[in-house]
């Protein structure tokens, strides 16, 4: 079994900065695109970034040029780092991955407990 464990959440004030950590543990034989997501209370979990194992990175929109989305091979860790935090991206915030668990396994999704990250105004 896979498990990811997040931490680095907090309370922050409007325009601080978290940096979240996620790593994956247990039985891992490849990591594909690993992500970010958050739900908001009342709303649904949306995708805030993912990366690939080459590097690749994609971010929503509305967090571009705030958060930049990272990882650790070596470590089986993805990263986000959270900059200019305004009050609407108070979330739980998801670690998710897809991992092969052996060479012959398809990919299987995993996800985290989350973490909570709440921005003060």
């Amino acid at each position: 079994q896979v498990q990811l464990v997040e931490s680095g959440g907090g309370l922050v004030q409007a325009g601080g900065s978290l940096r979240l950590s996620c790593t994956a543990s247990g039985r891992i034989f490849s990591i594909n695109a690993m992500g970010w997501y958050r739900q908001a209370p009342g709303n649904q979990r949306e995708l805030v970034a993912t990366i690939t194992s080459g590097g690749g990175t994609h971010v929503v929109d509305s967090v571009k040029g705030r958060f930049t989305i990272s990882r650790d091979n070596a470590k089986n860790t993805v990263y986000l780092q959270m900059s200019s935090l305004k009050p609407e991206d108070t979330a739980v915030y998801y670690c998710n991955a897809d991992v092969k668990t052996a060479y012959y396994n398809a990919l299987d999704n995993y996800w985290g407990q989350g973490t909570q990250v709440t921005v003060s105004s």
